[in-house]
């Protein structure tokens, strides 16, 4: 049986790195659905 934790510390990086990409992908993500609306907003449409 392999033991996951204390294994030199590098599982202590995985507890570091896992939230600070989430919030990341997440930014990106936000700010792509900002820019598409932005882009929305600024192209004029002929509603009859």
């Amino acid at each position: 049986m392999s033991l996951f934790a204390h294994q030199g510390g590098w599982d202590e990086i995985l507890f570091v790195l896992a939230p600070l990409i989430l919030f990341a992908v997440l930014l990106v993500v936000a700010r792509r659905r900002v820019d598409r609306m932005e882009s929305d907003e600024d192209t004029p449409t002929d509603r009859s």
